[in-house]
C-alpha cells in the first residue's frame, strides 16, 4: 500500500567507466539497457511502485545525465528530476533530498537508493523496505539495509552487526533489525574471509533509512554545513535559486564518513531479496543466454572451438568467434571493445587513452 509519509531519494549519477563503449560520460550504467527493454533508473523507480507514490520520489542526477535521466523517465514528474550544478560527493546530496523532503514533510520517513543495481524480487524488496522505515520511526535511528555475502569481497564495504534490537514496537515487523557495532571499510580478502566465518557481516549496499527529523538531528551534530542547508531549502521561497546557490558551496564528502561512521542510532536489516550491484561486464554476463560451451551473449553467436567468452552487441553485426577463451566483446557501432575476462575490473583504465567523442 502506498505510504504517503514515504518519500525516496534515487542517486542517479556516477561516470560511465567500467561498462565503456557502452557506457559514455552523458550514458552511464543506470542508463543502460543491460537487461531487456528497461534501463537500471526505470527498474529502481518502479520498483517503488505501490509502496512510494511517484510524487514523493526525487532524482537527483548531474548536468551532464540529465537529458538522459529525463528521456528515461519520459512521464516522470518533471520538478522530482534534479541535476547538481556541480559534484559534492554523496553527503550534500542526501542533505538536498532531505531539504526537498522536509519542505513537503517535515515529520516523513525516507529511504535512499542507489539508481544502478539489479533487484527482481519486487515483493519482498518492497515489504523489507516498509519494514525499514518503520523501524526507523520506531527506533529515531537510521536503518541500513545490508546483502548477505555470498563470497570474500574485497571491493564492498561491511556492516558489522551486533545483537537483535529489543526496542519496543519492533516485534511487530517481519524483518528482524539488528544493531550496527560498525563499519569497515573495503577490507583485503583475507579479512573479507574472517568477516564471512564470523556471520555477523553484511555488505553494505548504500541503502539508507530514517526519518527527517532524525538525520537532521545526527546531521546537526556531526555536519553542521548539510544542517544549515537543509534548513534554508526548507524555509526558501525559491528552492531552486536556493539550491544552486549553495550546493556548490557544501563540503565534498561522503555520506559514510559525514553521517554512517559518526552516528550512534544505527540499525541493519539485512536483505532476502536478491541483489547485484552490476559492477562489471562479468557481472551482466551472468544474466545473458549461455550456450553450451558457456559463452554468454545478448545476440545471436556463431562460434567454434571458443568458451567462457561475454559478447555484448549493440548493432545488427554478426559477431563470430574462433578459437578464443574468456574474452569479453562489446560492440556499439562506433567502437568496440575486446578485453580478457580476467582485467574486466582495468577497463575503466581505458577512458584517459580513448578520443573524446568516445567518452
Amino acid at each position: 500500500m502506498e505510504n504517503k509519509s514515504l518519500y525516496a531519494l534515487i542517486l542517479a549519477g556516477g561516470s560511465g567507466t567500467r561498462f565503456w563503449p557502452l557506457s559514455r560520460n552523458e550514458k552511464p550504467k543506470q542508463l543502460l539497457k543491460l537487461f531487456g527493454n528497461e534501463t537500471l533508473l526505470e527498474k529502481a523507480v518502479s520498483r517503488l511502485d505501490g509502496v512510494v507514490p511517484r510524487e514523493n520520489i526525487l532524482i537527483l542526477t548531474n548536468a551532464a545525465q540529465e537529458k538522459g535521466v529525463r528521456a528515461a523517465l519520459p512521464d516522470f514528474p518533471e520538478d522530482n528530476i534534479l541535476a547538481e550544478p556541480e559534484k559534492r560527493d554523496t553527503a550534500p546530496a542526501v542533505a538536498l533530498a532531505v531539504g526537498w523532503v522536509a519542505a513537503r514533510d517535515p515529520a516523513a520517513a525516507m529511504l535512499v537508493l542507489p539508481a544502478d543495481q539489479l533487484i527482481n524480487d519486487q515483493a519482498k524488496f518492497q515489504a523489507q523496505i516498509s519494514d525499514a522505515a518503520e523501524a526507523a520511526r520506531i527506533t529515531e535511528g537510521v536503518v541500513t539495509i545490508g546483502i548477505k555475502p555470498t563470497w570474500a569481497c574485497p571491493s564492498y564495504g561491511y556492516i558489522e552487526r551486533g545483537k537483535r534490537s529489543q526496542i519496543s514496537g519492533l516485534e511487530s515487523i517481519d524483518s528482524p533489525v539488528y544493531e550496527v557495532i560498525r563499519f569497515r571499510e573495503k577490507p583485503d580478502t583475507e579479512l573479507a574471509e574472517q568477516f564471512l566465518e564470523q556471520g555477523n557481516f553484511s555488505w553494505n549496499a548504500g541503502m539508507f533509512i530514517w526519518t527527517v527529523p532524525t538525520v537532521v538531528r545526527e546531521l546537526s551534530h556531526h555536519c553542521p554545513e548539510l544542517a544549515d542547508f537543509i534548513s534554508n531549502l526548507r524555509k526558501a521561497s525559491d528552492f531552486q535559486a536556493t539550491f544552486k546557490s549553495q550546493f556548490p558551496t557544501l563540503p565534498k564528502v561522503s555520506i559514510d564518513y559525514a553521517l554512517m561512521e559518526k552516528c550512534q542510532k544505527v540499525y541493519n536489516v539485512e536483505a532476502t531479496f536478491d541483489w547485484d550491484d552490476v559492477g562489471s561486464w562479468i557481472s551482466v554476463g551472468k544474466y545473458l543466454n549461455n550456450d553450451a560451451n558457456q559463452n554468454s551473449a545478448n545476440c545471436e553467436l556463431t562460434e567454434i572451438d571458443s568458451q567462457s567468452n561475454i559478447v555484448f552487441n549493440d548493432t545488427d553485426a554478426r559477431i563470430a568467434l574462433l578459437g578464443v577463451d574468456d574474452l569479453i566483446v562489446v560492440n556499439t557501432g562506433d567502437a568496440i571493445l575486446i578485453a580478457s575476462r580476467n582485467e574486466a575490473d582495468r577497463i575503466k583504465k581505458l577512458i584517459g587513452k580513448l578520443p573524446e567523442d568516445l567518452l
